[in-house]
């Protein structure tokens, strides 16, 4: 029998969300296990047959005891023959193969499948988020929060198929045992519920609550350590070690504060769950061996309610625990909730257009943009930048330069006017559609902690290897690759680079950066310090492979080093927002303006110009 194709496909684990989360528990649940239904409903179905397996089992244990009560020696096997097969025939064949299913359902349809159902549709939603989400937060404890609430649900789904199902079937079909001894039994049986159920009403909105608390707090000991190790090189050089072994402490006592309260309720909890377990086979036992006395019941009936009441009884742990950690995953998920669920910050028009391969034209129209604040940014900035143009930005640190690229790139929206790109307004377009049009280079290199091949095809995953090595070749890049190794002792290109790219100089990072944005081959191309970690002789080599880049292409280059930029065809300086001083080098520096006195401030050895040199 092939269990994976016959149970592992119930449920399409990669099945795509419908619409956003819901901020609702009951709502978030449908959105996140949409799809799972057929599955689970199955699941549930076989558990339930499992737990009146368990009735079925002490029914037929009371009639074996009855024959034997009741019946003699002589001729037993002749006259209770059926009933001696019925009972081998079903716990050697019939319960273990219900079980069987059961398992089957739990193992192979639930266990592989929510998971990752759920995580993708949560994954897929933080990555829609804009980049401001990213930044008010910590990568790890993102990372924390989507497989604390990815598990949390498959627990809850799991725990509600195993147990609930399981556990109703056998509360019913034992009332309905109970029924055939005597009326009193099954009352006995629904009073007793109604104490259990009123205990697990007190205790689980506060287990629920500590739950929250405490996978919260272990969500912070996670973002505390993830940024620590994200940035142990920081760490090393400042000699840090104790500062950040103190926050980490810091993070992980308010943590073991929460499981403690966590665990206090949960001892409690269980305490009273074993004295009202403990209360079930005294009443169900002592009230049939009454009636056995009064001629109403068999030693069966006796045999048969013991069994169902230990069952229960001993369930009652079991459910009850069950429970309890289905409680604590709601908790967790109401946790995630809060992190993961809001909505998108920044979305694309319900008539967003595809953007196709554009000319370069772009046009900021009185833009303003301030970071919802009430300065900063950038203010009414008109621009029209021609297709083909090669345009350097200039400006003190907190200018606006990268704010510039920023809505350019449209990782923020504008608060006031509006950017073009050949007469698109960006809020018309698909995001995706916009970026493809755009290649960056940016000082911060983003290496992922990949083969130096995956690193470059990111520009464009389909190239080929020729497609790869001629953009390396291009970037300055080929002379390093080769040799590269890393600690799997994979070569070249297959080489992982680290996290980061922390394997690789900075120069090298920049160079595998440049041949990204060469493979991409966008029309528009923006450079923010793209050179800035090149010793002089290879950025003397990349500039010449820039130029070769950046024919007939679009071009803002942003630079502190003004040398990179002083032949390109236009310069715009920018002061506190604002367009100040704009034309090409010479007149810029024949205006004696402010470019001037950012040229002047930088020596002629330094910049490497004919002008410095004179």
């Amino acid at each position: 029998m092939n269990l994976h194709h016959m149970f592992g496909r119930m449920v399409d684990a990669f099945r795509p969300a419908e619409g956003p989360p819901p901020s609702s528990l009951l709502a978030f649940f449908r959105w996140c296990l949409t799809g799972a239904g057929p599955g689970l409903g199955f699941a549930a179905m076989a558990s339930a047959l499992g737990g009146m397996a368990d009735v079925i089992s002490a029914l037929l244990l009371g009639k074996v005891v009855d024959a034997v009560a009741l019946g003699s020696a002589d001729g037993f096997w002749a006259q209770n023959g059926l009933l001696i097969a019925t009972f081998a025939g079903f716990f050697l064949i019939l319960r273990p193969a219900i079980f069987g299913l059961s398992t089957a359902s739990s193992n192979v349809i639930i266990g592989p499948n929510i998971l990752p159902l759920v995580l993708s549709r949560l994954h897929r939603w933080t990555m829609g988020h804009a980049i401001t989400f990213f930044d008010n937060d910590f990568a790890g404890r993102l990372a924390q929060k989507q497989m604390q609430t990815a598990r949390a649900v498959t627990d809850v789904a799991s725990e509600f198929v195993n147990v609930v199902a399981f556990a109703l079937a056998s509360v019913i079909g034992s009332a309905a045992l109970l029924l055939t001894v005597d009326g009193w039994g099954a009352v006995a049986l629904l009073v007793w519920l109604c104490s259990y159920f009123a205990l697990i009403r007190f205790f689980l909105p506060r287990i629920r609550s500590k739950a929250g608390e405490r996978a919260s707090a272990r969500a912070m000991v996670t973002g505390q350590v993830v940024d620590t190790i994200t940035n142990i090189k920081t760490v090393k050089l400042f000699a840090h070690d104790k500062h950040e072994d103190r926050a980490a402490l810091g993070a992980m006592a308010g943590f073991r504060e929460r499981a403690l309260d966590f665990g206090i309720v949960s001892t409690w909890f269980r305490m009273s769950l074993m004295v009202v377990a403990g209360i079930l086979p005294v009443v169900l036992v002592g009230g049939a061996i009454l009636l056995w006395r009064n001629g109403m019941a068999t030693p069966g009936d006796i045999a048969a309610s013991g069994a169902i009441s230990m069952r229960l009884s001993q369930m009652t742990g079991w459910v009850s625990m069950a429970l309890m950690g289905i409680w604590g995953s709601i908790g967790e998920v109401e946790d995630g909730m809060k992190t993961l669920s809001p909505p998108h910050a920044l979305t694309d028009s319900p008539d967003a257009i595809v953007l196709e391969r554009v000319a370069g034209q772009i046009e900021f129209d009185h833009v303003t943009f301030a970071y919802g604040r009430k300065q900063g940014g950038i203010e009414d900035l008109t621009l029209t930048i021609s297709a083909g143009e090669k345009v350097g930005i200039v400006g003190a640190s907190g200018a606006g330069k990268s704010t510039l690229v920023g809505l350019l790139l449209r990782l923020y929206d504008v608060e006031k006017g509006a950017i073009r790109i050949d007469g698109h307004d960006l809020r018309d377009v698909t995001q995706e559609s916009l970026r493809r049009q755009i290649a960056m280079v940016t000082q911060e290199t983003a290496m992922f902690n990949r083969s130096a091949r995956d690193n470059i095809l990111y520009g464009k995953p389909d190239a080929t290897q020729e497609d790869i090595i001629a953009a390396a070749t291009a970037a300055e890049a080929q002379d390093f690759i080769p040799d590269l190794q890393d600690h799997a002792g994979r070569k070249g290109y297959d080489a992982h680079l680290g996290e980061r790219g922390v394997k690789l100089s900075g120069g090298q990072r920049q160079r595998i950066a440049l041949a990204r944005a060469f493979l991409k081959d966008a029309p528009i191309l923006v450079l923010d310090e793209a050179t800035s970690a090149l010793d002089s002789e290879v950025e003397a080599q990349v500039q010449e492979a820039l130029t070769r880049a950046m024919e007939g292409k679009t071009v803002l280059a942003i630079a502190h080093r003004l040398s990179t930029i002083a032949e390109l065809d236009r310069i715009i300086v920018i002061d506190a927002g604002r367009i100040v001083e704009q034309g090409t080098h010479d007149e810029l520096l024949a205006r004696n303006g402010l470019y001037a006195r950012y040229w002047n401030r930088q020596s002629g050895g330094f910049l490497g110009t004919e002008e410095a040199a004179e």
